[in-house]
């Protein structure tokens, strides 16, 4: 456990680093004089098709990885590992079959999107380099998991894609690129260069090997993966499509549609900060899952679901509440565009999907590194069926830019609570203890006593002194009632290199 903590700790703290830019961008986006509603909201699209786009074209390949990498270590050499070589290929093959499906249905695009998001229509064909990046990316990087690489992952990511943005806004600005035309061409290659990156950074390790000959791990086992494939692709593509469905229903269904995902992006992109400690927990404990199931080491699993459902929920609940005592003081102190103060209670909703989503712990890698990782599929199925139809109907005829915010949070709702059901069933394994119930308390009584004492108080400095008592009071109760078991060992170890404690 300790491997993973270290290097849970280490890429939270990557993936918050990359936040910290990724806020710096979103400011750039959304301040007055920046770039218009509709541009800012071309990039959100973007990154939500090409995320449809990646689903189909992996056919599964990133859960091959998860599942099979420690079959094919233990029993061949690195030069004959040819797991990562089928992988790239059918993702590139299955991407070329993306492209041609892209050209066909062109027209249709163009009805749906026409209207509302003209933009999109204009640069459509440039979507397909970032969505060929994020596909080739995320093969590598699920490659590089399993190497225990996970801190360079996100820091490639998290970070340097943010990086890149920053760069790009940054010469529009200074004139360098003279127009949103030479941005938007250049932003659409940012994922191939981290996945160019990556590539390199696992040549240079000895990591990186292409075998087109036929192991025997890849015979003994091809019918099984073909099998596991065919249903966790099916599951990951209706997860993927229920993930991104409401910015795309946004950009066709109301008027200005790009404006509109500008802002529900603004949310998301806020809430997206709660779950900075998930990427670095889910990259750390992926290749011990597989390898406890493979060795049947259920204690093992069960502490790995116990630490990361505590572990993700502290960070959650304390971000969540940080976030929302300053969010509309934020708006107004840093000069955000009029209209964009309309993202507050969208991001109160994605906020509270993301806390049941991270406080319910790595479930979906418990589940899909299984032997029962059909049950994705069908979950998957559920969660599309429950999700579709009712952000179609919130956003269009009811509650419109809050409508997927709000179906976002019934599903996921429900989605959770069937894999709970399911691993508590199976596996006797549920990741709630009493100070699960003590985390959320400590939560809202630190909220309400920081927004009592200084909620009528406005400007940058009230901003900083209400986020200072927020996070004395909450870190103190956190280790008062020593909410999780991986906190007191970090702290002891800051303090022995900080000189601070000496060392036994």
């Amino acid at each position: 456990m300790s491997q993973i903590r270290k290097q849970s700790i280490i890429s939270s703290v990557v993936v918050y680093i990359g936040f910290g830019l990724g806020f710096l961008n979103t400011y750039l986006f959304t301040r007055e004089g920046g770039f218009t509603k509709s541009e800012y909201g071309l990039t959100g699209i973007f990154v939500a098709i090409a995320n449809v786009m990646f689903s189909f074209a992996n056919f599964g390949m990133t859960a091959y990885i998860y599942k099979f990498y420690p079959y094919y270590d233990d029993n061949l050499p690195k030069k004959k590992n040819d797991m990562f070589s089928w992988a790239v290929l059918v993702s590139l093959i299955g991407f070329c079959l993306v492209v041609i499906s892209g050209i066909v249905f062109k027209d249709l695009v163009i009805r749906k999107f026409g209207q509302n998001s003209p933009e999109l229509v204009q640069y459509y064909y440039w979507i397909f380099p970032f969505g060929l990046g994020l596909t080739l990316y995320s093969i590598l990087e699920s490659y590089a998991w399993q190497l225990r690489e996970s801190v360079v992952t996100n820091f490639l990511r998290e970070v340097l894609f943010r990086l890149f943005t920053t760069i790009l806004i940054v010469l529009t600005f200074a004139g360098i690129l003279a127009k949103f035309d030479t941005f938007i061409r250049i932003y659409s290659f940012t994922y191939l260069g981290i996945a160019i990156t990556l590539m390199i950074y696992l040549l240079l390790k000895g990591n990186f090997h292409i075998t087109f000959n036929v192991s025997i791990v890849t015979k003994k086992f091809f019918k099984k993966i073909v099998t596991f494939v065919s249903y966790i692709f099916s599951g990951i593509l209706v997860y993927s499509i229920a993930s991104v469905f409401d910015s795309i229903l946004i950009a066709s269904v109301l008027k200005e549609g790009l404006a509109a995902v500008a802002v529900f992006s603004l949310a998301q992109n806020i809430a997206s900060i709660i779950q900075a400690p998930q990427r670095g927990i889910i990259a750390s404990s992926i290749a011990a899952l597989s390898k406890a199931w493979k060795d049947k080491d259920l204690a093992k699993i069960n502490r790995i679901y116990h630490r990361s459902s505590i572990n993700q929920l502290i960070f959650a609940v304390g971000i969540f509440a940080l976030i929302w005592l300053n969010f509309t003081d934020g708006i107004k102190t840093f000069h955000f565009q009029t209209g964009y103060d309309k993202a507050r209670w969208i991001f109160f909703f994605i906020g509270i999907t993301r806390i049941i989503d991270m406080g319910t712990g790595v479930n979906a890698q418990i589940i899909g590194t299984s032997n029962l990782w059909k049950f994705e599929f069908f979950t998957g199925i559920i969660l599309l069926i429950i999700t579709l139809p009712l952000n179609y109907i919130l956003t269009k005829y009811y509650l419109g830019i809050l409508g997927p915010a709000i179906a976002s949070l019934f599903s996921f709702t429900v989605y959770n609570a069937i894999r709970y059901w399911f691993l508590k069933k199976k596996f006797n394994l549920q990741p709630f203890t009493i100070k699960t119930l003590y985390t959320l308390i400590l939560g809202v009584l630190c909220f309400y006593c920081c927004s009592f004492l200084f909620d009528k108080h406005l400007g940058f400095i009230w901003i900083i002194i209400r986020s200072l008592a927020f996070i004395i009071l909450y870190i103190t109760g956190t280790l008062t009632l020593k909410l999780s078991p991986d906190i007191i060992p970090v702290v002891h170890t800051i303090l022995k290199r900080s000189g601070i404690r000496k060392k036994n």
